[in-house]
């Protein structure tokens, strides 16, 4: 009969650095929801705690007390919540086998409960509302919040904020592992929304989450910050009000930045609102990028601008609307002089003051540029062209590249951090919005 095998033991001397220990084996039916208790024994061998995973280990060391260690199958649903059967969301983290599904009930806020989360393949996810992670003073490891050690984690529906750590490079979710979804999230007022390592490997998607008020305010932490990974696709997110440093700033190698809103809301001082510093191939299309009249840094997009090493050159800014609110100074598209590869920008709106671009070679197609571009209603954000705009049917079919992807935008940006099918109405418009009736 399959069977699972569940380990309750107290703090042992290995771990905790003192006192006495005990376990207690169970042995359940594999169809069961929740272990029965089956026998007491004195003592933990060294062979079960080793045997118990990194993630049983990091939560004796972090909390002591009673430990429960679910092994064997996995692909099981782990509750978290008040009359749950794991308290808070780390509980539930340390004793998950590869491949579980965590449900974190969103009644309630979970306050301190920061950890190291160790296994692989894991799916995080808040149910009845979104539960709330405040870090209220507490770090895991010295990095954030969560700090996911395992690969292919994937969390949605989650609200996480307070991250702050000595070295002021404190995250929500800091990635140590490799791979990263995370869908419909609030990340706000930490040290890092997300800070990703430098692995080359890692593929991070990012859909339909806010992230607001991040940063220490040096200008060194941001919104998010990925590392040199292999890919980031970014889209239908909002990424407002970054505390002196970027909206988002990426060194992965390829990077789809797609429908998403950046932009503040006049309560942060963000530096760029997409920083690429070290170039490599990116699709931005179809976003809606807005630059406060205060502000750190007058460049909105920049591309190489901490030298062109990633492996490629390649930029392809499509159907965005910029809008540069400072009065006096800008810069829409920021390309370092590294960067011998002429960009793209094709049926962009630039409105406001400013420079297009500093690279003299890019190539400009049925772009508009105005001080002032009509919109049906620009301060609500309702960025569709107004009636008679110049930018309505004068846009031109964006290419298909030699690699078989298509830059046609297909989706545009909803508030809050969604997106919706664009529209296709004759001749495709200039900007993020297609017109149409209200």
């Amino acid at each position: 009969m399959p069977f699972l095998t569940t380990i309750l033991a107290s703090c042992v001397v290995s771990a905790c650095g003192g006192g006495q220990s005990s376990e207690e084996m169970q042995t359940t039916d594999a169809t069961a929801t929740e272990p029965h208790t089956a026998s007491l024994q004195a003592g933990l061998s060294s062979y079960q705690l080793r045997n118990s995973g990194s993630g049983a280990r990091d939560f004796l060391k972090q909390y002591g007390g009673t430990l429960l260690r679910t092994a064997s199958t996995s692909g099981k649903i782990l509750s978290v919540g008040p009359g749950k059967y794991y308290a808070t969301p780390c509980r539930a983290f340390a004793f998950a086998a590869d491949g579980d599904v965590i449900e974190i009930d969103g009644s309630v806020t979970y306050s301190g409960d920061v950890c190291g989360i160790y296994r692989n393949n894991l799916t995080i996810r808040g149910v009845n509302g979104r539960p709330k992670i405040n870090a209220n003073g507490m770090n895991a490891l010295g990095k954030g919040i969560w700090v996911l050690v395992g690969s292919g984690t994937v969390i949605e529906n989650v609200e996480m904020f307070g991250a702050k750590v000595p070295d002021k490079n404190g995250a929500a979710i800091r990635l140590d592992g490799q791979h990263l979804t995370l869908r419909n999230s609030y990340l706000h007022d930490n040290e890092n929304g997300i800070l990703t390592s430098n692995d080359g490997v890692s593929n991070i998607v990012i859909e339909n989450s806010e992230f607001g008020n991040n940063g220490y305010g040096d200008g060194y932490s941001h919104n998010l910050y990925i590392g040199r990974v292999n890919s980031l696709v970014f889209r239908g997110n909002y990424s407002h009000d970054a505390n002196v440093g970027h909206d988002l700033k990426s060194r992965a190698q390829v990077n789809r930045i797609e429908y998403n809103r950046f932009s503040s809301s006049g309560t942060g001082q963000p530096s760029y609102e997409i920083d690429l510093p070290n170039a490599g191939l990116a699709y931005v299309i179809g976003n809606v990028i807005q630059q406060p009249a205060n502000n750190q840094n007058a460049g909105m997009l920049t591309f190489g601008v901490e030298g062109a090493t990633n492996a490629k050159q390649e930029l392809y800014v499509v159907n965005n609307t910029f809008l540069n609110d400072d009065p006096s100074r800008g810069t829409f598209i920021l390309v370092g002089s590294g960067v011998t590869t002429p960009i793209l920008m094709q049926n962009n709106i630039f409105g406001g003051v400013g420079t297009v671009t500093t690279q003299a070679s890019a190539i400009s197609k049925t772009n508009y540029r105005a001080l002032a571009p009509a919109f049906v209603d620009r301060v609500n954000y309702d960025l569709r062209p107004a009636a008679n705009s110049p930018a309505i049917n004068n846009g031109s079919t964006p290419p298909t590249l030699s690699s078989g992807v298509s830059l046609v935008p297909v989706a545009e940006y909803k508030h809050v951090a969604s997106t919706v099918p664009r529209p296709v109405v004759g001749q495709i418009d200039i900007g993020a919005y297609e017109a149409t009736e209200p």
